[in-house]
C-alpha cells in the first residue's frame, strides 16, 4: 500500500514570486530547512533539521533534483531515516504552481510513502507539510511590495 500527501496553498503573490522562495537557499531555510540546494538539475542535496533517533530520522533528507520547469514545476527525490544508504523514506516531492485569480495556487505532492514501515512517516509529514505550508504563506506576507528577500 502507499500513501501519498496531496495539500493546495494559494498565495497572494505571482509564481515569479512563490517560486523564488521554492528555489532560493537562503529563502528555504525561512520556511522548510536549511538546505546546500542549487536549481540545477540532478544536483544532489539535502536538508538539515533536528534528529528525531526515536521515530528513525537522524535529521538529514537526502535529495535530488529531478525537474525544472521553471516558474511552474519542481520535483526532488526525498530520502530519510538513520542512514543514507537504506532510506526508511524514499519519496519525491512535487511542487506545481499556477496562476489562479489574485495570485498563485501552488500544489504539493509528497509521494512514495509505501508500505507499513512508512505509515508514521506519511502521518508525520502529512501534518508537517500543513505546518510548513502556513509558515511559507506567513513569510511571503511579510515580504514588502514585493521584494522577495524578508
Amino acid at each position: 500500500m502507499q500513501r501519498d500527501v496531496k495539500h493546495q496553498f494559494f498565495f497572494s503573490h505571482s509564481p515569479e514570486v512563490v517560486w523564488e522562495y521554492l528555489t532560493d537557499p537562503e529563502l528555504l531555510a525561512l520556511w522548510l530547512m536549511p538546505s546546500n540546494f542549487k536549481l540545477e538539475l540532478s544536483h544532489k542535496f539535502q536538508f538539515r533539521t533536528k534528529p528525531k533517533i526515536n521515530l528513525g530520522f537522524d535529521g538529514t533528507v537526502y535529495c535530488e533534483v529531478l525537474e525544472i520547469v521553471p516558474f511552474k514545476k519542481l520535483v526532488y527525490s526525498w530520502q530519510g531515516g538513520m542512514s543514507r544508504d537504506i532510506p526508511k523514506l524514499d519519496s519525491m516531492v512535487i511542487w506545481t504552481l499556477s496562476l489562479a485569480d489574485g495570485g498563485t495556487v501552488l500544489q504539493l505532492e509528497h509521494n512514495g510513502f509505501k508500505g507499513f514501515k512508512n505509515y508514521l512517516p506519511y502521518l508525520i509529514m502529512n501534518k508537517g507539510w500543513l505546518k510548513i505550508g502556513k509558515r511559507l504563506i506567513t513569510k511571503l506576507n511579510q515580504t514588502a511590495h514585493g521584494s522577495t528577500k524578508a
